[in-house]
């Protein structure tokens, strides 16, 4: 059986975390309700790449003066 990967977003359910399969991939699968399957878990990296756009560089204002 081919390996096929998703990202998805673990929820709370009472004092659980759940995850969803979607239903293309269930549907591929041929997963149906109740049937066992095997999980590998793995957290996603987050890519920061671009999170401080626009930021320019320090300047002597924003220096603390508590420190000098």
């Amino acid at each position: 059986m081919q390996k096929q990967e998703v990202i998805v977003r673990a929820r709370k359910l009472g004092g659980s975390l759940i995850v969803s399969i979607p239903k293309k991939i269930a549907k591929e699968k041929g997963i149906v309700e109740g049937e066992a399957l095997k999980i590998e878990v793995r957290k996603v990296r987050k890519d920061w790449f671009g999170a401080f756009k626009g930021l320019t560089s320090f300047t002597k204002e924003d220096e603390l003066d508590e420190h000098k």
